[in-house]
């Protein structure tokens, strides 16, 4: 069809309007509709060009070709909005037979939320423990200060003991001895579950095999690395002719079930007030970033004479040794989380993640 149709070419005019009706017939989309559009009646169109034409002929022609011209567009006008209607009529019909859904099909009406793989993990520390014949032993979270600290063999100067790192609960004085305790008791919320220990002592005597699973409490401000409340697990044997060789072989074992067979320890010297000697307890750690190397665990040592005292245990008889490390620092190095906040926000899709759901059910 040429663009130079006349707007006083009847039979062209009509042959434009039919070519343009079979084009938005036959168009399948919304998308080819309105290519279809802007052939047939867009500004580069035949019929367009043909009545822009009209202000060229004489006065007399003008009526004869608007005419003409009025009634192609009203035709082609008329066949486009029929094309639309029935076009968006067939989209809206295909969007509700493809995002049909089957209300009869049965469906689960609470979502199943999963276990905390904290939790999960503390059950797996105290059955790697059982497994071993250790007990598993458990005391109060709000504790005498004579158990958290002076039973532990920490001075009564001790920055541990300031108000800054521990939350006291009664009292604010400092308790140099048992006595003084008794007589105006500090009561504090646990800093380590090491207190577990002298009571279990206390109440036991020797030998003792017991691993401390529990949640502590210090006052840290809540960062990807710090949280005031966490959990910890501590570990104490005491026993005739226990050495630091037996504690080795008790880290590198737990080490293996916690993180797998290529997991092994190393010892630092350090100093704790309830071991001596003490040591920085290092984990091999093939997934390190950067690269396989060492990153700090726990710490752990020999039992000091003075705690053996403490709890009634003669230190000339029996030796001990302890070690403990956080639960939550062993989560992250496990599952590689870089912030201690997702642990502790209650987001199900962060349990979700690590495969617990239902477990223990």
């Amino acid at each position: 069809m040429s663009e130079e149709l006349s707007p006083l070419d009847e039979a062209g005019i009509a042959a434009a309007v039919e070519a343009a009706k079979s084009a938005f017939a036959a168009a399948g989309t919304l998308e080819e509709l309105k290519a279809a559009r802007l052939a047939h009646s867009g500004d580069h169109a035949p019929i367009t060009h043909a009545n822009a034409l009209i202000r060229t002929l004489d006065k007399s022609e003008k009526p004869t070709a608007g005419k003409l011209m009025g009634g192609a567009r009203k035709q082609i006008q008329a066949a486009l909005a029929n094309a639309t209607e029935r076009l968006e009529a067939e989209a809206e019909a295909r969007a509700m037979a493809e995002e049909r859904v089957d209300v009869t099909l049965p469906t689960r009406r609470n979502p199943q939320g999963a276990r905390h793989p904290l939790t999960v993990l503390m059950e797996d520390v105290a059955d790697f423990f059982v497994s071993m014949g250790w007990d598993i032993a458990e005391g109060p979270e709000v504790e005498h200060e004579w158990f958290n600290f002076d039973a532990l063999n920490f001075g009564p100067d001790h920055p541990a003991r300031q108000m800054q790192d521990t939350f006291y609960v009664e009292g604010v004085e400092q308790a140099g001895d048992r006595e003084t305790l008794e007589a105006q008791p500090n009561l504090v919320l646990r800093t380590h579950t090491s207190p577990v220990q002298s009571h279990t002592m206390l109440e036991r005597g020797a030998p003792l095999y017991i691993a401390c699973p529990g949640r502590v409490f210090r006052t840290d401000a809540l960062d990807s690395t710090h949280t005031p409340v966490f959990n910890q697990v501590e570990g104490l044997a005491v026993d005739k002719h226990l050495t630091m060789a037996h504690l080795k072989g008790t880290l590198d074992h737990f080490a293996r079930a916690m993180f797998g067979p290529e997991a092994k320890t190393r010892l630092r010297p350090s100093f704790f007030p309830f071991t001596e000697p003490s040591a920085e307890m290092d984990l091999w750690f093939p997934q390190k970033k950067g690269g396989p190397g060492w990153i700090e665990w726990g710490g752990c040592g020999m039992v000091n004479p003075e705690v053996l005292k403490n709890a009634g245990i003669d230190p000339d008889v029996y030796s001990g040794f302890a070690f403990g490390m956080g639960i939550e620092r062993t989560l992250m190095l496990r599952h590689g989380i870089a912030d201690m906040r997702d642990m502790v926000e209650g987001d199900v899709r962060f349990s979700l993640q690590f495969g617990t759901t239902g477990r223990g059910n």
